[in-house]
């Protein structure tokens, strides 16, 4: 994502909790920042893409952290768009926080994995400061191919994006049983994934996880351990909404599972691996 804002001439100074992951951007040409806070302080715009709600919560809240980047120059109106998967409590928590200190607040959470990322067509849903949504849109343009505002009422990206990968947790699910049955059943895996690929199921994370199926190698393109973890959020907005979500809860439990059989750190359709065996 930053690649991208580089190769579209915009001006990018980058931090990362591990410093190594900025050399290559640095030797591109992007500026390295020591701290979120020097981040902040540098640029009018900081953009945020973090593993989960903890590692987002340090970012803002810890030492030389983005909130003291705001105040160090007074907030200035300065603009934080959070493009994390987290939970809406901590978006309210951190938007809260970034307002107080004169600053400005967009979650803007993405659809997409490593692929789309490099090619620059994720799916961006965006909530909060109307302003600094408009502010972006170029910058967003070259991160994604579409993003949706869902209104000033921070909080509301967060929830679609749990409900988008809620969605894509319980269908890889699914589809992994299927293929582990087809298998167990002497029938040909390919075959399915044909068959389905002609019909009302054709979709292109089947096509794309169906080889990672076939080749029993499984590349990251999103870690498990983080499929897991926007599933454990999407329940807990369930529990939140009292929405039953009993299919959602058995993917879960795979995923755990998965995890516990060290396949946390591989793509999220490892999961197969364990519901084979």
């Amino acid at each position: 994502m930053a690649r991208n804002l580089l190769k579209a001439g915009h001006a990018v100074t980058v931090w990362n909790r591990t410093g190594s992951k900025c050399d290559a951007l640095v030797g591109e040409g992007a500026t390295r920042g020591d701290s979120p806070s020097a981040v902040v302080a540098h640029c009018h715009v900081t953009f945020a893409m973090l593993s989960d709600p903890a590692a987002c919560r340090a970012t803002v809240f810890g030492a030389s952290g983005v909130l003291e980047g705001l105040k160090s120059v007074g907030g200035g109106g300065k603009g934080y768009v959070d493009m994390s998967t987290v939970d809406a409590e901590t978006s309210a928590a951190i938007a809260a926080a970034v307002a107080e200190a004169g600053g400005r607040f967009l979650e803007a959470p993405v659809s997409g994995s490593k692929g789309p990322a490099i090619d620059g067509t994720l799916v961006i849903m965006a909530a909060g400061d109307e302003g600094l949504n408009a502010e972006v849109t170029a910058h967003m343009d070259v991160m994604g191919k579409k993003t949706f505002y869902l209104g000033p009422d921070v909080g509301a990206g967060a929830r679609m994006k749990l409900v988008v990968n809620m969605i894509m947790g319980t269908m890889m699910g699914a589809f992994a049983e299927g293929m582990a049955l087809t298998e167990k059943s002497g029938l040909s895996q390919q075959m399915l994934l044909d068959i389905l690929d002609l019909g009302a199921m054709s979709n292109p994370m089947f096509r794309l996880k169906g080889k990672a199926v076939l080749n029993q190698s499984f590349p990251v393109n999103f870690p498990l351990k983080h499929q897991q973890k926007d599933m454990r959020l999407a329940l807990a907005l369930g529990d939140e909404k009292d929405q039953p979500m009993p299919i959602a809860a058995a993917a879960n439990e795979s995923y755990k599972r998965a995890k516990l059989n060290k396949h946390e750190d591989e793509d999220f359709s490892a999961v197969y691996a364990t519901i084979k065996n």
